[in-house]
């Protein structure tokens, strides 16, 4: 089991940064892939970036490559994700998962419940 919970979100102004944090418990952390996955209203969550086990691996969705950058921490057991020049069409609600390396969201059984990033035009 591995329990996951997100923070960070809030609205921002389009052009500006917010980091995500998700805090991870449960099974050992340091063996679990971690991804960012987003749902906006009305629309299919869809897959944001991944980050292997030790960082060796690192995958972005095509929308967000360049502006948004993946990290964790397997001392703090944290997973983050900086995003850099919003824009309005990334306005969704962002989660956190574990433990797949598939863009697939129905690949993953451990979800955390979400924080709201509001980007404003």
């Amino acid at each position: 089991q591995v329990q996951l919970v997100e923070s960070g979100g809030g609205l921002v102004q389009a052009g500006g940064s917010l980091r995500l944090s998700c805090a991870a418990s449960g099974r050992t952390f340091s063996s679990s892939i971690m991804a960012w996955f987003r749902q906006a209203p009305g629309k299919d969550r869809e897959f944001v970036a991944l980050i292997t086990r030790n960082s060796g691996s690192i995958d972005y969705a095509d929308s967000v490559k360049g502006r948004f950058t993946i990290s964790r921490d397997n001392v703090k057991n944290m997973v983050y994700l900086q995003m850099n020049n919003l824009k309005p069409e990334d306005t969704a609600i962002y989660y956190c998962a574990a433990d797949k390396k598939t863009r697939a969201p129905y690949d993953y059984n451990y979800w955390g419940q979400g924080t709201q990033v509001t980007v404003s035009s």
